[in-house]
């Protein structure tokens, strides 16, 4: 007699779920032992688009970026992005295990990239292989992407031109499956103020790093009355200060740099122009084109993932801001970011993902998909 898992509102066999875990796990095991780092994930996507195509499916590639769309594309119905990276940071110094030697203790699968991002990865992959052979009434695309880690050109920033057009996209990140709707942005600005040199013991000179402390503290100071329910107010940090060649000599150029987190009520624009006119200094933005991202709590795509109920041990499942970037900053349509593993462990030594998130994360997705309607 097959076993059965009912789960909102379809139907899964648990052999099948099985089945499906046991493949996710080993393509995630493949790609821990293969370094991925941003810009170095010519393997590591070799092995996703052979995975693919050796099931059926018609793998594309655009640089380290593997997309595919599902059968029975319609331009006239939308279409949903699901969308996971493949790259990873450069391992910690503090690692105590081998980062590239996928290690099975128990309910952890220890490895490099396994909740970051590859858990989410080979969970959607999963879900798209499943959701593909069923009837939807919108049209599906894979997005497996590389230099997320760095926001880089070659990534979704690349492919986006070769994707048909999408309405929405459901981002995979470790966010234990809690559905993150909206997301902070980033900006980083390059500040100088100019001085005059003149000698230490003398009272010559204006000194450029007390123009800069000046703007510094402007910048602390600084209110930007937007506040986001679901992100606070816009972040605002000094990170790094650099002046002078010697004691003796006062400065006349000070550079600093400012790290902006923004929300989804501010353009980095918006935000880039307020510091202008708030400081004396020179004003640099390396980017502007990392915004924060929100989608509707309305949106059918979130009350699918809302639908889901309790997750497992009854945890409530609530919308929440994640504090963390994504490709969901490079993406000009809404997105919601949901995922197997947990946000903390990301970057961090001795990294892991448990196996029943792995397989919690297949379950869901497949079931989101089977009972969303846009």
């Amino acid at each position: 007699m097959q076993s059965f898992i009912k789960h909102s509102s379809h139907t899964l066999i648990m052999t099948d779920l099985a089945q499906l875990t046991t493949e996710a796990l080993d393509l995630l095991m493949q790609l821990i032992a293969t370094p991925r780092t941003s810009r170095s994930e010519t393997a590591a996507a070799d092995i996703v688009q052979a995975f693919l195509s050796s099931r059926g499916v018609d793998a594309r590639r655009e640089a380290n970026n593997v997309w595919a769309v599902a059968p029975v594309y319609n331009a006239s119905r939308p279409t949903l992005l699901l969308c996971a990276h493949i790259d990873t940071v450069r391992p910690v110094s503090a690692w105590t295990r081998e980062p590239y030697s996928p290690t099975l203790e128990g309910d952890r699968l220890y490895g490099l990239g396994s909740n970051d991002d590859g858990a989410s990865l080979v969970s959607l992959i999963q879900a798209f292989r499943t959701l593909s052979a069923r009837s939807r009434n919108f049209n599906l695309v894979l997005a497996c992407t590389a230099e997320e880690e760095v926001s880089g050109a070659d990534g979704l920033t690349r492919l986006i031109p070769h994707l048909p057009h999408i309405d929405v996209a459901l981002v995979g990140e470790p966010t234990g499956m809690q559905p993150a709707i909206a997301e902070r942005g980033l900006m980083v600005l390059d500040c100088t103020t100019h001085g005059r040199a003149g000698h230490a013991a003398r009272n010559e000179g204006i000194n450029a790093i007390y123009l800069a402390l000046d703007d510094i503290n402007a910048l602390r100071g600084l209110n930007l009355e937007l506040v986001s329910p679901l992100l606070g107010p816009v972040k605002l940090t000094t990170t790094i200060i650099n002046a002078g060649t010697q004691h003796n000599v006062v400065p006349d150029t000070c550079t600093f740099t400012v790290d902006v987190r923004s929300n989804e009520l501010y353009s980095n624009k918006d935000i880039y122009n307020i510091v202008r006119a708030c400081v004396k200094s020179d004003v640099v933005a390396r980017s502007l084109r990392l915004n924060s991202s929100h989608i509707d709590l309305s949106h059918p795509l979130v009350a699918a993932a809302l639908a889901l109920g309790p997750l497992p041990g009854g945890r409530p499942r609530a919308p929440f801001g994640s504090p963390t970037l994504s490709d969901q900053a490079l993406m000009p349509w809404p997105s919601l970011k949901m995922g197997p593993g947990e946000s903390a462990r990301s970057h961090t030594a001795n990294e892991y993902v448990l196996l029943s998130e792995l397989r919690q994360g297949i379950l869901d997705y497949i079931e989101l998909l089977s009972s969303l309607r846009l």
